[in-house]
């Protein structure tokens, strides 16, 4: 499963069976400043799907360090760590994904303002998982 871990929603995407591609399933709407980071529903996906490995965005910085973003989605991890000490969390550098999956609603889907913002969270979280997918097989 690949999350793209945001302060007021997470894009959900899962792989096939075989490891080779990531679909995009969900987005959850959290709100980090009020501690709801939708763990509940997220259990229930990671549950569904047979999950035994998460893949959480890493945004870090263009100069490659960790900024305050990156380290909220450093926290996310150990307090889903936390949650299920038996799945493994393992993060993958996102940096541009968002801007990726926005130019591709705009430019292949041709996906107006609106409906991109829908679901450009979870189209991120397909490319975080692509990308983690591409370098594993």
């Amino acid at each position: 499963m690949g999350l793209d871990v945001g302060s007021r929603t997470v894009g959900v995407a899962v792989s096939d069976l075989m490891g080779w591609t990531a679909q995009g399933v969900e987005t959850i709407r959290i709100n980090e400043d009020e501690g709801d980071f939708g763990f509940d529903r997220l259990l229930v996906l990671i549950k569904e799907q047979s999950v035994n490995k998460v893949i959480i965005g890493l945004p870090k910085n263009m100069n490659n360090s960790i900024g305050p973003r990156a380290e909220a989605s450093l926290a996310y991890g150990e307090k889903l760590q936390e949650l299920l000490p038996e799945i493994e969390i393992a993060y993958q550098d996102e940096r541009l994904t968002t801007a990726q999956a926005e130019k591709m609603l705009i430019t292949e889907g041709d996906v107006s303002r609106k409906k991109r913002k829908q679901v450009i969270d979870k189209l991120a979280a397909v490319i975080i998982l692509q990308n983690y997918l591409n370098t594993k097989n």
